[in-house]
């Protein structure tokens, strides 16, 4: 049996045999641990290459999936070294500014009060119909105040900004703005939530504690209501909103600290 198994090999096409050779070296579990431990010693992200690090349509993500795609599956010291030279490259870029890695943001989240309810009665032509006039109105005002939407959350948002002044200018307009709206009769309230701090950046998205903070902050918010941190509340200036304490706040997933105020910036 040995013996034919060598005739086989004999009688196997040059180009295949190296190809075969080729991925016998590729996936050696020596050469493919060797490559993983040099990439957990380099600067950056050790396990770029996963779905949630490569999302996203920045340059380094787009080529990190391409890169992940090689040798199927299966273990690979050419696909490791390839997301190696990635990962080292998203790391400098966030390292000279291109980046927020070690950046203070202004997270926010939006969503509409009684949405789900509502859009069971109405129906789905109805529903969508007001998510798309909400979609418009709060895309304009992010990129208005230049901020970002990071990601849409069914009838919701988050979105990041270097500055909490421009963030809450944001939330307030979207808030007027999605007020005077009306789809089958049914006017939406949307509530949203502020919390400054250095979330962790992963492909396109964020995570995080002060992520969690931001999204449990705007969970206890009210139709029509804007809750901001007390980090928020740190950093905005003494004009242009009123504050109100908001004295009564548990979140689970949240420290017990955190304190909230009820933000009404001024209309402009």
């Amino acid at each position: 049996m040995d013996e034919l198994e060598g005739v086989e090999h004999d009688l196997e096409p040059p180009r295949r045999r190296v190809a075969r050779r080729a991925k016998e070296i590729d996936r050696h579990p020596a050469l493919v641990g060797l490559s993983r431990w040099l990439r957990e010693r380099l600067p950056g992200d050790s396990g770029f290459g996963d779905p949630l690090s490569t999302g996203g349509d920045k340059p380094v993500s787009v080529m990190g999936r391409r890169v992940s795609a090689l040798s199927g599956q299966g273990p690979s010291a050419l696909r490791d070294a390839g997301l190696a030279a990635l990962q080292v490259w998203q790391a400098l870029g966030e390292s000279q500014g291109r980046g927020r890695g070690e950046s203070e943001l202004t997270i926010v989240f939006t969503d509409i009060v009684g949405f789900s309810e509502w859009a069971l009665r109405v129906g789905d032509d109805a529903a969508v119909e007001l998510l798309r006039q909400v979609g418009a109105i709060d895309e304009a005002e992010v990129c208005n105040e230049g901020g970002r939407v990071v990601k849409r959350l069914g009838d919701g948002l988050m979105a990041v900004f270097e500055e909490p002044v421009a963030a809450l200018a944001a939330a307030g307009r979207i808030q007027r703005r999605v007020n005077q709206i009306e789809v089958d009769g049914w006017s939406p309230r949307l509530r949203a939530g502020l919390h400054v701090g250095r979330p962790r950046p992963l492909g396109g998205d964020y995570f995080g504690v002060d992520v969690n903070i931001a999204a449990r902050v705007a969970a206890a918010a009210d139709g029509d209501e804007i809750l901001i941190s007390e980090a928020v509340r740190e950093r905005l200036g003494e004009e242009g909103v009123r504050l109100k304490r908001r004295w009564f706040f548990r979140a689970k997933g949240t420290p017990e600290d955190v304190k909230v105020y009820v933000a009404t910036p001024q209309e402009e």
